[in-house]
């Protein structure tokens, strides 16, 4: 079980972003994600996204750094991916 984070090269609300994402689990994404004090309200359904300012941070934790490329299909790989078109039907997450 790996965590793996992409560069934080998605630009919104004044930052950039990285995707923060587990290769075989939803469940050990969270607990990593609860350990290192990323907020819920930043996981979107099979990922979460973290500013810039915390990659560094992140990856001293143990995550691994990969690029967006090798992330996507690691997640897509790992059967965790929801796809686009499904986003819009699926339900927000619970609490963790």
């Amino acid at each position: 079980m790996t965590i793996l984070i992409d560069p934080a090269d998605w630009p919104a609300h004044d930052t950039f972003w990285s995707h923060l994402v587990s290769d075989s689990s939803i469940e050990e994404l969270h607990a990593f994600a609860k350990r290192n004090d990323v907020p819920p309200r930043s996981f979107d359904l099979d990922h979460y996204d973290v500013p810039a300012h915390a990659y560094e941070r992140l990856i001293a934790a143990g995550a691994v750094p990969v690029p967006s490329n090798e992330l996507v299909r690691r997640l897509i790989a790992s059967g965790l991916r929801i796809k686009a078109k499904d986003r819009a039907r699926k339900p927000g997450p619970s609490s963790r």
